[in-house]
């Protein structure tokens, strides 16, 4: 049984509070970044067991009569089609489902911000698409210097060309589908904006990690790192705080890059700023929530190597550099992690080994390990699937959950009617046939009632997975990894 480490309850009483002073110091208008994800925050739910993905939108939930969104989008991102690895679609469609899922919790979305706009054509389609389903649309653009040119920066050639992004409501909730976006400069843009206007408006950076108060190379903060390898993103401690205070804290990189920035626009603004470091900045109480940091600790660690594996697959893939695989492995062996600390890794290769097909392997909330292998009827993951219910269901192993004479007119389907090559059922072919037998049979509805416990388990396949068995295991709430190989040498591997 996974130890909980941090105290949700907790998190929401202090957070709220502390944003709440920090609304009050300014006194008017609080532009509140949002740094990493405000709904599905699943990495901090995993690196802090206890830690709800919901956490922060409850909390905003508090203040929604004087809040409203913004969602910031990078404009490269776009045009790129950048994915969220979590959800499997991209950035522009993120901000869609963001909306759409503000607005089902009564919230009020402004706006969205097109950043570092360069006339992508992307960007351009995807501005217009906004407009046309009503929602109001601004550009900002790319500002030569940088973050270091703070002269150029703050004037008329730097943020003031920016558009001026027009809020109703006198806390700003500016977020996005991801890192990189661009939040921060959309808040000193519209810092510097009001003050022309005669509007006093202030600045606070909510960001779940890195964990200012936690060492710098605490595991929870190094899986930070693990999962914005791809950004160069590296932990530091916050020069700015050290020597104002005399404490020690610790921030990132790009942060830190752009204080001198934020404190410059503070001094031409007020005269002075409020701020003495990039930790000022923030309202961050969660490394005062964490109850068992052993407990942290070891989730932080899964989640170093998950993230490993993910580039792995990534690299094979031709979707991840080598620098990205590099760095991750150093921090690996800075921390002195190694794949062996994930059961289930050991547990696929052998039964993969013994059986000379692919195969997978699962850890059960109780510890123990349950594996799957290929067979004629069924692919490696749907029959670990099968056999984890049964498992947690104690249901005998040699009991069939779902009878050949239902698995054959499926896979004469997929193969004499739908084109498929591969007979096999996937994971969710499986789920919709075991739903079906459950309708007659009591042991298939007791499997089918197995299903929430899977949530938090960690699973491993031999091979890469097809994406809808990545999709399906991930819905089903598991944490998986997966060998950087294929299944077959063939050159084309439909997803």
């Amino acid at each position: 049984m996974k130890k909980i480490g941090f105290d949700n309850d907790l998190y929401l009483k202090t957070q709220s509070e502390s944003i709440r002073k920090r609304i009050e110091q300014f006194g008017g208008k609080l532009y509140l970044e949002f740094g990493g994800k405000l709904f599905d925050d699943y990495h901090a739910s995993r690196v802090l067991p206890g830690f709800k993905p919901d956490s922060k939108l409850q909390m905003l939930l508090q203040l929604k009569k004087e809040a409203e969104i913004v969602i910031v989008i990078n404009s490269a991102d776009i045009e790129k089609n950048k994915m969220r690895g979590d959800l499997g679609i991209t950035y522009d469609l993120d901000v869609l489902r963001l909306i759409d899922l503000f607005r089902g919790v009564g919230l009020y979305v402004g706006s969205v911000v097109l950043t570092r706009y360069a006339e992508q054509s992307a960007a351009a389609a995807f501005e217009k698409k906004l407009e046309g389903l009503g929602v109001r649309v601004y550009r900002h653009y790319p500002i030569e210097g940088y973050p270091s040119n703070v002269e150029k920066i703050v004037s008329d050639e730097g943020l003031g060309k920016n558009d001026y992004i027009e809020t109703e409501r006198r806390l700003v909730v500016v977020t996005a589908p991801g890192p990189g976006s661009g939040k921060m400069a959309v808040c000193l843009s519209q810092l510097y904006h009001e003050n022309k206007r005669g509007i006093k408006s202030g600045y606070a950076k909510f960001e779940t990690f890195p964990i200012w108060n936690l060492p710098i190379r605490h595991a929870v903060n190094v899986a930070y790192e693990a999962a914005t390898a791809d950004l160069n993103d590296v932990n530091m401690i916050d020069p700015f705080h050290l020597e104002a205070y005399g404490t020690t804290t610790v921030n990132y990189n790009r942060d830190v890059e752009i204080f001198p920035v934020l404190q410059a626009t503070f001094h031409k603004i007020y005269g002075a700023s409020p701020y003495k470091s990039p930790t000022d900045m923030g309202v961050n109480m969660a490394g005062n929530c964490i109850i068992d940091d052993e407990a942290v600790t070891a989730a932080a660690r899964q989640e170093i190597i998950r993230r490993y594996y993910t580039a792995l697959c990534g690299q094979r893939e031709g979707t991840v550099d080598d620098s990205t695989v590099l760095k991750l492995e150093l921090l690996m062996n800075h921390a002195g992690i190694t794949v062996s600390e994930r059961p289930v890794i050991a547990a696929a290769l052998e039964r993969a080994e013994e059986t000379g097909a692919p195969a997978a392997a699962m850890e059960l909330p109780d510890g123990r390990i349950i594996t799957g292998k290929t067979s004629p009827l069924l692919g490696a993951s749907a029959a670990l699937l099968l056999n984890a219910l049964k498992a947690l269901g104690r249901i005998a192993d040699k009991t069939l959950l779902i009878p050949p004479e239902i698995i054959e007119p499926l896979q004469d389907l997929k193969v004499n009617h739908l084109g498929n090559h591969n007979p096999r059922l996937h994971t969710d072919e499986v789920l919709v046939a075991l739903s079906i037998c459950a309708f007659s049979s009591p042991t298939a509805e007791r499997a089918m009632r197995q299903l929430s416990k899977l949530r938090g388990c960690e699973l491993h396949s031999s091979v890469m997975l097809a994406q809808i068995d990545n999709k399906t295991l991930h819905k089903l709430g598991l944490n998986v990894t997966c060998e950087p190989r294929y299944q077959t040498k063939k050159l084309f591997h439909p997803k």
